[in-house]
């Protein structure tokens, strides 16, 4: 592992906010399980944490456990399909998630990112983590470690620097069960 990486990464254990390129912007990242991280990225973001996040992975392995095991096969293999890749599915959640990534809805999003450098923090943190677009709420997010830098200062406790993958909008989300789509 390269040493920015292994840098993310003790971030990220210590309970930091990690910014890092994703398929269309930066986004902004932590422990899904260290709800002290998980307040201080909705600070950052001066948005409200009833709002919820997405968390990506590296592969499915690190979002299966975050889906109800009630969840029918078929929307499974609906996402799995689309992964890895731009495509956040909404998935009817585990009773252990905590609530606070989820926010005021009933689901999780997720999503298998195809993004070379967000997938190798994945898998170099050993997990999912949250994913939001990093950027203060109303404002256009940011598209490089620059913008970051600008945005947020000495705020984020590391930038992951790396480009952007070719999406100009953030990603596709669907519905799990139903295929709808949320968010264009």
């Amino acid at each position: 592992m390269d040493a920015a990486l292994q840098t993310a990464v003790a971030a990220l254990r210590a309970g930091g906010v990690v910014a890092y390129p994703t398929e269309a912007v930066y986004g902004l990242g932590c422990d899904p399980q260290d709800h002290a991280a998980f307040n201080r990225v909705f600070t950052l973001k001066q948005r409200p944490p009833t709002q919820g996040v997405l968390l990506i992975a590296a592969d499915f392995a690190q979002v299966e456990r975050y889906i109800d095991a009630t969840t029918p096969v078929a929307a499974i293999e609906r996402a799995r399909a689309s992964w890895p890749g731009p495509y956040t599915w909404i998935f009817p959640r585990a009773a252990n998630v905590p609530g606070w990534i989820a926010g005021n809805h009933a689901g999780i999003a997720l999503r298998v990112t195809a993004h070379p450098v967000a997938a190798a923090l994945c898998r170099a943190f050993g997990g999912a983590i949250v994913s939001t677009s990093a950027n203060r709420h109303g404002e256009a997010p940011a598209r490089s470690a620059e913008q970051v830098r600008t945005a947020f200062g000495s705020e984020v406790s590391y930038i992951l620097d790396g480009a952007v993958g070719g999406q100009e909008r953030p990603t596709t989300i669907r519905d799990a069960i139903s295929g709808e789509q949320v968010r264009a």
